[in-house]
């Protein structure tokens, strides 16, 4: 499949950070360019995080965004197996659920990929 000028993965064009809160991870979604978050409100939605991580049986997934702070944050609910008390998972923190979200194709003006992402 051909990749257009403006087509990349999402961690081209932004960086993300992950913590728990009992059964449920908080991801926040952060722009390297300002201008990019209008670009990521309608690429990074709450039906496409839903289904990139649809195969952990997630709970509810809502997306929050900060007046004045470029950045999507996303609780996703029920994601952590229990939590990290409760779960023999690998990932009890849910950091690797914000390295997939930043594997999502985007549809964003490569002028805001980061330039480590151009080398």
């Amino acid at each position: 499949m051909e990749q257009r000028e403006d087509e990349g993965p999402l961690h081209w064009f932004a960086h993300a950070r992950a913590g728990d809160k009992g059964n449920s991870v908080n991801i926040s979604v952060i722009p390297y360019h300002a201008g990019a978050y209008e670009h990521l409100l309608t690429e990074v939605t709450v039906d496409r995080v839903r289904t990139l991580l649809g195969h952990r049986a997630i709970g509810a997934v809502n997306r929050y965004e900060v007046p004045g702070l470029p950045a999507l944050n996303f609780v996703i609910e029920d994601a952590l197996e229990g939590g990290v008390n409760l779960s023999l998972g690998l990932d009890g923190h849910g950091k690797s659920l914000s390295f997939r979200i930043l594997t999502m194709p985007v549809s964003i003006p490569i002028k805001f990929a980061h330039e480590a992402a151009l080398e």
